[in-house]
């Protein structure tokens, strides 16, 4: 008996300690509306990563990166019992006029997109080849039509940051 608890206990602590470090780790908020773009792009601009053309089209368009504030966790269900963690990084990238909008609408905006990451999870999305280009363009899609529902045509790509399955 005590034998079949202990991946379980292994599960439960291993979750919270990995949501323990997420927090720690969390980027701290930004007092200043659209600091987290301004830091962004001086960033691009010490890196030089960013050419020249593609800097003053970002500019024109007035296009930033939104970042959500914590990462998704989705249980992925096979006969009644998890038999994975997916770990997802999303961000979004948008008009920058919307910023204060975003952050005051994320909770609405994360329950969203969870349950499009639970459907995804009970359709086989997070199943074998699960980071082939194929299966995260479905999802992007998804993700983006929710999205758009609350900011509408502001957002213009949702963008997968980094996406982790740790088997139990």
């Amino acid at each position: 008996m005590v034998a079949k608890l202990i991946p379980v206990i292994f599960l439960i602590v291993g979750l919270g300690s990995g949501i323990g470090v997420g927090l720690v780790f969390a980027p701290a908020e930004k007092a200043e509306d659209g600091a987290y773009e301004k830091e962004a792009a001086g960033q691009e601009k010490e890196s030089g990563k960013k050419s020249e053309k593609s800097r003053k089209k970002g500019e024109e368009e007035g296009f930033g990166y939104l970042k959500m504030t914590k990462h998704f966790v989705v249980p992925v269900v096979k006969d009644d019992r998890i038999e994975a963690m997916v770990t997802l990084a999303l961000s979004l990238e948008a008009n920058s006029a919307i910023t204060e909008m975003f952050y005051a609408n994320e909770p609405k905006l994360r329950d969203g997109f969870l349950q499009v990451l639970f459907d995804h999870a009970n359709t086989g999305g997070f199943d074998g080849i699960f980071t082939e280009s194929r299966n995260l363009d479905v999802l992007r899609k998804s993700l983006l039509e929710v999205a758009r529902k609350d900011f509408g045509e502001d957002v213009s790509k949702v963008l997968i940051m980094s996406v982790n399955r740790q088997d139990s």
